[in-house]
């Protein structure tokens, strides 16, 4: 047998990660997207099991990111992601006087208390009602449900089913949807009503990226205003200025890295999230109904404004970051090239003083061998002098006169050697 892979099961079960379940019409849902940091996660997991075991049901299981239970009057599906938590609560619904006044929303059933202290902040709410067939479709659907002036319909699962929306918050908080289903296969319907669900929540996810991007637009602003004044300033610099517009490009470096790594993930998540919006819309197939705007139509019209800022600002700051790098490395190889020079000069100089100690040093070797000289035939003198007693010859004037030149021989051969000794080794 061999050995296991530690990933396996976790990696093979990825592909049945949150499932849809089969459906049955008619069918009341509140979808509630929450967004949650780490410590809210696990809080909302918590919240979880405190609901199963207010049912006397077994709690979901430790480390679980996807729970389903049947509490009876209603069901709940929870969902943990990445950035938060999705809270689905499904019920029968009464739909036999369905145009006589407002349907009844799965929330209904659900404890208040226990929904009002659901962890995190919401991002999303969404009731969507799953009505049989065409015959619930007219003016009182219009009126108890949607809102006229900003209808959205289309056919949807290749025309299999029609949806209505108008992409608006109510008094309740929730946004709305009809789905007429038809005679879809349970199954069917279940992968239809998780995409429209989803196609509300990336939408939602998606704009968390807007009001970075327009934060970023300020500081980007600013920051290639201060480049564009940074890189006039060099063109003029001279070198007293650089040790100042080095620092505040190193300080305008500073604030463009910040803001980028404050905002890159966002926008890398937005652009993620408009990317599932798109493939959700794809998934329910839909196509035109007389006279209505389609989903498609409606996020192509609504949401390209916010889907090119976010995209725009991630391109800005990428392009900021690199012009800083630019003129940042112009300004040192300048400021590294004047150093050069500097050095050279310096060097030559060095140079200059070098050849001034040599000549210096050869004069003073002269008159230390002269002065050598003077000291040595002095005592060459006075021991002639002594010497007169045994009788020596010369007289010590004469004996000095000639000891001068070897004496001043001797001492500058002396001196030679020991200046090759101790610079040339």
């Amino acid at each position: 047998m061999q050995t296991q892979h530690p990933q396996r099961v976790a990696l093979h079960n990825e592909v049945h990660a949150r499932p849809p379940e089969a459906m049955d019409v008619p069918l009341s849902i509140s979808h509630v997207v929450m967004v949650c940091d780490a410590a809210q996660r696990e809080a909302s997991w918590a919240h979880m099991a405190t609901l199963a075991r207010d049912h006397h049901l077994a709690p979901p299981d430790a480390g679980s990111t996807h729970v389903r239970l049947d509490l009876g009057p209603y069901r709940v599906r929870w969902e943990m992601h990445t950035e938060f938590v999705t809270w689905t609560f499904m019920r029968r619904l009464n739909a036999d006087n369905f145009g006589e006044r407002e349907p009844e929303a799965a929330l209904d059933a659900v404890p208040k208390t226990w929904f009002a202290a659901l962890p995190g902040l919401c991002l999303a709410n969404l009731h969507l009602w799953v009505l049989p067939s065409k015959a619930f479709v007219s003016g009182s659907l219009v009126k108890h449900v949607l809102y006229e002036d900003t209808l959205v319909a289309s056919t949807v699962a290749d025309g299999f089913s029609e949806v209505y929306t108008d992409f608006a918050v109510h008094a309740d908080g929730f946004s709305r949807m009809v789905l007429l289903a038809g005679g879809m296969a349970p199954r069917r319907l279940g992968r239809l009503v998780q995409s429209l669900l989803e196609i509300e929540t990336y939408r939602m996810a998606a704009l968390l990226g807007l009001p970075a991007a327009r934060e970023a637009s300020l500081v980007l602003a600013s920051a290639e205003r201060e480049l564009a004044d940074l890189a006039q300033a060099i063109r003029s610099a001279t070198r007293d200025d650089e040790p100042l517009l080095l620092d505040r490009l190193t300080r305008l470096a500073g604030a463009v890295e910040s803001q980028h790594a404050a905002t890159h993930s966002r926008f890398s998540a937005s652009a993620a999230y408009f990317e599932l919006l798109d493939k959700r819309i794809a998934d329910i197939g839909e196509s035109r109904l007389a006279g209505m705007q389609t989903i498609r139509e409606f996020m192509d019209r609504r949401l390209s404004p916010a889907r090119s800022t976010c995209a725009w600002s991630a391109r800005r700051q990428d392009a900021l970051s690199q012009r800083v790098s630019r003129i940042s490395n112009l300004l040192r190889t300048r400021v590294e090239i004047e150093q050069q020079q500097s050095s050279q000069a310096l060097l030559a100089t060095m140079n200059s003083r070098q050849d001034i100690q040599i000549k210096l040093q050869s004069t003073v070797e002269g008159l230390s061998v002269a002065a050598i000289t003077y000291y040595i035939v002095g005592l060459v003198s006075y021991l002639a002098k002594g010497a007169q007693h045994w009788g020596w010859p010369w007289s010590p004037e004469m004996t000095a006169a000639v000891a001068i030149p070897v004496v001043a021989a001797g001492v500058w051969w002396s001196l030679r050697r020991l200046h090759q000794r101790v610079f040339h080794g």
